[in-house]
């Protein structure tokens, strides 16, 4: 794991009609890390990733990515820095192949939409054949997505995420509604992702076996609030996360 701080969150605050969902919170990743948020239903885990990628902004605060200040960044520019994120519901092109899908978020990372110099066809063929063989559905490119398993649609949100080169990858719970047996390749690819290309990730998960199976850093949010911050080993004994949430998981 890398000592660089990829994202840093500073004094963030989030208030939706006088119900504060995200409070003073202070937070930072480094580069590799493989990182879950985890808390109650409305702990704020879903407003802190929205306020991370645009979707929400903040009331006070600052969110800095890779050392430049984005707190209030549109997605698409949050994006364009190198920030992907996949959601709960997947979001695929469900008409389109698999190759199809992760070839328009190739061309679109390159910026490119038709080259004189070659055909049409060709462009972003092996840049897309990468992706998908690094994700396991390169057997699946020619299929169309909305025929796809749920492991395979997940799988190829991933691939989709990808194909924008990010430097930070976050995940909303990649395991939901998946049998145990996708549950577990879909997290061993997170893994591998993680490990070989050195890609940072943070998820949500509510399936604790997931969280404490591969996260190898755990922070617990309640009402807003970080109330237990580090290695699983150092969260599972830590008495407040015990109270307010890992005693119910359990």
């Amino acid at each position: 794991m890398g000592s660089e701080i990829l994202l840093q969150i500073r004094e963030l605050n989030k208030t939706f009609d006088g119900f504060r969902a995200i409070s003073n919170l202070n937070y930072e990743l480094r580069l590799g890390e493989l990182s879950a948020i985890i808390g109650p239903n409305g702990a704020g885990k879903t407003t802190f990733f929205n306020l991370i990628t645009g979707y929400h902004r903040s009331d006070s605060g600052q969110i800095l990515f890779n050392g430049k200040n984005i707190t209030g960044f549109p997605p698409h520019l949050i994006s364009n820095l190198g920030i992907a994120r996949a959601f709960q519901v997947i979001n695929i092109y469900p008409t389109l192949t698999t190759y199809e899908n992760v070839r328009q978020a190739v061309l679109s990372d390159q910026k490119r939409t038709l080259d004189i110099f070659t055909l049409a066809s060709r462009l972003g063929r092996q840049e897309t054949m990468e992706i998908l063989q690094s994700c396991g559905i390169s057997g699946h490119a020619n299929v169309i997505s909305g025929t796809l398993s749920q492991g395979d649609k997940k799988r190829l949100e991933l691939a989709i995420a990808l194909g924008n080169k990010p430097k930070l990858l976050m995940l909303d719970e990649p395991t939901a509604g998946m049998s145990g047996e996708e549950s577990k390749e879909t997290m061993e690819l997170v893994n591998t992702l993680n490990r070989e290309k050195n890609l940072s990730i943070v998820f949500t998960e509510h399936d604790m076996s997931v969280v404490f199976g591969y996260a190898r850093r755990i922070t617990v949010l309640h009402q807003g609030e970080i109330i237990a911050d580090g290695t699983p080993e150092e969260v599972r004994g830590n008495e407040t996360a015990q109270r307010v949430y890992l005693g119910e998981e359990a």
